[in-house]
């Protein structure tokens, strides 16, 4: 008999507990759990209900049980290496060594997370009436957020069950697993349908830019078509958001991670955190609702490795995960005119010349190679409290330059080459390449483009597979076509709804 413990877990988390004060969200103050069907009435109430959505989207990319969404993405693809030692943190190793087991902790805590999400969304949509213009928003933000939770697990894990209402009796925690065609229509409707209520961005303050835009969520719609070769659609989407005039590539791509441009130009959607708590090794909470960044710190260069004594570069030591691949660093240097090598990794070379020094070139998963982009820079943790538990990074989830990029490709496989190389040169202006025309090989310009342009920022894997490339990139690493194209169904989730059996789990598993 299975034991009823994984949808009781998400559905009877309390929809308000523990609203955080993320840098965007230091206007709201916690209001406690929900008690009275009289609550979600008001604007503010149901705006507070809305921030903790919000809320457990961050959890979701940065806690202390070490699993992040953001990092799993990049872990199978070539451009990353898990890093750290070879024993430390072993659901990650694993990932990146493609020995990946269905009771992998890292995606059991991910998929639970994402169901959480997904249980807050369902209660704002369910709960909160359309009756005032702000309400109406915010029903379309839930929707939108649902929506990309879903594609998210579609992506990564196949047909996932599908709950766009909470259980309400025991019957109605086991659900099966819906196709992914059936989780795809359910994105498109709720995309749809919140782009017709969803402001622009600009029409947001400064201090709300965290939230979901129409531009927003006609890029993850066009995303959503195009991960279903559903081209001609995807055009429709993001050629909206290109020609809305509301977002554009920062000048330097250098620029595009730091402080500065959070929630700027090129941002679409991103996690924010803050260094306001000022933790220390006693206040930390390691059980999760962290405000600050703790999975920077995980990823920065480890101290046994990298000597940054007499470093010039404005970095601090980190637990050394996330480690740059020899591939990628080739990559880079195969295109030595292409500004964001530099600002990706940086090669053993140019470490010792600024000042550093490789203590030991033979340490687990080091290529030669250092991460640049979201390296644990000294300015971007607090000046209070202890640094490596103080980073304020956000995490950027989606940036106009992948937009440009999805567009190109719909474009080409919609066999419009001569828009698809508009949408590309934009990209490469700004990597000071020259210029791509329709006599070049266009696929083979958008796979390096994607490449380079969003190296760790988890897109590389899943461009592989859904391309058909997987097996020739990474099948010397491990890669096994008809298996890994998916991660499997979290065992756990297997044990406790009556909904799935073992038959059901994803091939190879």
């Amino acid at each position: 008999m299975k034991f009823i413990k994984h949808y009781k877990i998400i559905a009877g988390l309390s929809l308000l507990a523990c609203v955080s004060c993320s840098e965007s969200f230091l206007e709201v103050s916690p209001k406690g759990a929900l008690t009275s069907e009289t609550y979600l009435k008001t604007d503010d109430e149901a705006k507070t209900a809305l921030i903790g959505v919000y809320n457990t989207m961050q959890h979701n990319f940065s806690n202390g049980s070490w699993a992040s969404v953001f990092f799993i993405k990049n872990l199978p693809a070539d451009d990353c290496l898990a890093g750290s030692s070879e024993g430390d943190q072993t659901g990650y190793q694993n990932i990146d060594d493609f020995a990946i087991q269905t009771d992998n902790a890292k995606l059991e805590l991910i998929y639970t997370n994402f169901y959480r999400t997904i249980n807050r969304a369902n209660t704002v949509i369910d709960r909160v009436e359309g009756d005032s213009d702000a309400k109406v928003e915010i029903i379309a933000e839930a929707k939108a957020i649902r929506a990309y939770c879903y594609l998210e697990l579609v992506t990564l894990f196949g047909g996932v069950p599908l709950m766009t209402v909470n259980p309400v009796g025991e019957a109605e925690y086991h659900k099966p697993r819906a196709t992914a065609a059936e989780i795809y229509d359910q994105i498109e409707q709720d995309l749809t349908e919140a782009i017709l209520d969803l402001p622009l961005k600009s029409a947001y303050s400064e201090n709300e830019k965290f939230r979901f835009s129409k531009g927003t969520a006609q890029a993850f719609l066009g995303k959503a078509y195009l991960y279903q070769e559903r081209y001609s659609e995807a055009i429709t989407q993001l050629s909206a958001v290109i020609s809305s005039g509301e977002y554009d590539l920062v000048p330097d791509f250098a620029d595009v991670w730091s402080k500065s441009t959070e929630f700027g130009v090129e941002s679409l959607f991103e996690i924010s955190y803050t260094s306001n708590s000022v933790y220390d090794w006693g206040t930390f909470p390691w059980g999760g609702g962290n405000e600050s960044n703790i999975e920077v710190q995980l990823q920065g260069p480890r101290s046994d490795l990298f000597d940054l004594t007499n470093c010039t570069l404005p970095i601090i030591n980190g637990w050394g995960f996330n480690m740059p691949s020899a591939k990628i660093g080739q990559a880079f240097e195969d295109e030595e005119d292409d500004v964001r090598g530099a600002a990706t990794v940086l090669s053993a070379a140019d470490f010792i010349a600024s000042g550093g020094a490789i203590k030991d070139p033979n340490a687990h998963d080091y290529e030669g190679y250092m991460r640049m982009k979201y390296v644990t820079r000294s300015t971007e943790t607090g000046d209070k409290g202890i640094a490596e538990l103080n980073y304020s990074t956000n995490w950027r989830l989606l940036r106009y330059a992948d937009v440009l990029l999805m567009a190109a490709e719909a474009y080409h496989f919609d066999n419009q080459d001569g828009k698809a190389v508009i949408e590309l040169n934009k990209v490469r202006t700004r990597a000071e390449m020259p210029a791509v025309s329709t006599s070049d090989d266009v696929f083979a310009v958008i796979v390096k483009e994607r490449q380079l342009e969003l190296a760790f920022e988890g897109s590389r894997y899943w461009d592989l597979v859904r391309w058909g490339l997987a097996a020739q990139e990474l099948g010397s690493l491990g890669f096994q076509t008809g298996k890994h194209e998916l991660f499997p169904i979290p065992q756990n989730e297997i044990i406790a709804n009556n909904g799935i059996d073992a038959e059901d789990q994803n091939p190879g598993y």
